[in-house]
């Protein structure tokens, strides 16, 4: 009779199926749960913050970090906003980068660089990107362009002696300047006044 029973047992187990967890909202929850965290990996001072309180050295969260690699697919990384989370999440693969980013120096140097790569991406991107102009050629003046230089004669020495009075020649910046000292911030006739006068009577 017991072998009965355990003919109908197993039958019963074997025919019912598995129950398999299925999420209620397709794996959205999952999805944005996972992207908020790599995201945060962008923040050095989240990741010493990690390393602080040890959870570099749960064997489980080192798993959690080989898992999320898979951001890094073409798939995924369109998701991303902050790309310097994937090159921490990379560096964080190695044990001693872990150990590194509990020290406070070494949060502060990393913070520090990734301040100094953003202020110059820009300029570094373009530096490589942009070609540069060739230099232009310069030709040689000839050599007959210049006139020979006279030899200086009494007469012209004499000339040179005596001051010559030429023209001043106004710059283009002086036109509509009228000439004289500049007029005086609180002179009447720099301002106009814009307040309305009393009427006599």
């Amino acid at each position: 009779m017991a072998s009965g029973q355990e003919t109908n047992d197993s039958s019963n187990n074997n025919s019912s199926p598995k129950k398999v967890y299925k999420d209620p909202d397709d794996g959205r929850q999952r999805f944005l749960l996972e992207l908020e965290f790599v995201q945060c990996l962008a923040n050095p001072t989240y990741i010493h913050y990690l390393a602080q309180n040890r959870y570099f050295e749960d064997e489980a969260f080192i798993g959690y970090l080989k898992y999320l690699q898979y951001w890094q697919r073409p798939e995924y990384i369109k998701y991303i906003m902050y790309p310097h989370c994937l090159s921490f999440l990379e560096l964080l693969q190695n044990a001693s980068f872990r150990n590194a980013m509990a020290h406070p120096a070494n949060k502060e140097l990393t913070h520090r660089q990734q301040f100094y790569f953003w202020k110059n991406y820009r300029n570094n991107r373009l530096k490589h990107i942009l070609p540069r102009p060739l230099p232009e050629p310069t030709a040689a003046p000839p050599s007959n362009a210049l006139p020979t230089p006279l030899p200086p004669t009494a007469t012209t020495m004499a000339a040179s002696s005596a001051p010559v009075s030429a023209p001043p020649v106004p710059s283009p910046m002086q036109y509509g300047v009228p000439s004289g000292p500049p007029l005086a911030k609180n002179d009447p006739r720099n301002a106009i006044d814009r307040r309305k006068r009393k009427k006599d009577g």
